[in-house]
């Protein structure tokens, strides 16, 4: 069976992938969505539709990866697609966040997105694809979010790295690199009107558009995908100029 696999699905960015797949991958017959709220996905899956497998985990949880590997060897799956969406970021200088906060984002962001690709790739087959979840934070160390945007440096480099590693399977790999997305991302990283210059002032990136046309990116071969042209001039000017310097102009 050609399935794909949404990690982070139960809202946002990872909920509109859902869709997305849906109209651009026809060959694809049941999309696993994973997320811990099971009844984010059962709504999920009575939206879009009988091809949409709710799979609640936690995918931070060893014994879950467990069941989900043996799910994927039962389900006889040809894993075409997975998208590694699940992460959060935190707001705040890293000495006044918590210890489980900094811990959970590494966690998350970084050793739980490397197990699933781990776990994942032996069940896709040739020309199949992966999608990181990135960020506009990757392109640079972020003051005020430090953490974070070094977990996004991290699936950056993977992503770079595996993709390279994976052309003999003719698998490709994508970072998405969106910007500011009005999703639940924000709210839980304590990001409301006027703690954040930046994030005040900064255009939202539409989340249908990103999801759309970074899994077109996928599709036609790209490594890295980063929406609207702010945010593109962006990343050339992070390769450009010491980060020293951008971070004294892109404060959060």
């Amino acid at each position: 069976m050609n399935i794909a696999v949404i990690t982070g699905a139960s809202s946002g960015l990872g909920a509109e992938y859902a869709k997305q797949v849906l109209s651009l991958y026809p060959e694809i017959e049941e999309i696993f969505v994973i997320a811990r709220r099971e009844e984010r996905l059962c709504e999920l899956k009575a939206k879009l539709g009988n091809k949409i497998r709710p799979v609640p985990m936690d995918i931070t949880d060893t014994e879950k990866i467990s069941e989900y590997k043996k799910l994927l060897s039962e389900s006889n799956a040809r894993v075409k697609l997975l998208i590694n969406n699940a992460g959060f970021g935190k707001l705040g200088d890293f000495d006044t966040l918590s210890t489980t906060d900094n811990a959970s984002m590494v966690r998350l962001n970084c050793e739980a997105l490397t197990v699933m690709a781990s776990v994942t790739l032996p069940f896709m087959p040739d020309g199949s694809e992966i999608i990181n979840t990135c960020s506009i934070a990757s392109f640079a160390p972020n003051v005020r979010m430090a953490v974070y945007s070094s977990t996004k440096a991290y699936v950056m480099s993977l992503s770079r790295a595996l993709r390279t590693e994976l052309k003999k399977r003719n698998i490709n790999v994508l970072a998405v690199c969106p910007g500011p997305m009005d999703t639940e991302f924000l709210p839980v990283a304590n990001i409301s009107k006027g703690v954040s210059k930046s994030f005040d002032i900064l255009p939202r990136v539409n989340v249908s558009q990103i999801a759309k046309k970074s899994l077109v990116a996928s599709k036609s071969g790209k490594g890295v995908y980063t929406n609207r042209f702010i945010y593109k001039l962006y990343r050339v000017v992070a390769k450009i100029l010491p980060h020293s310097l951008v971070m004294k102009f892109c404060k959060t």
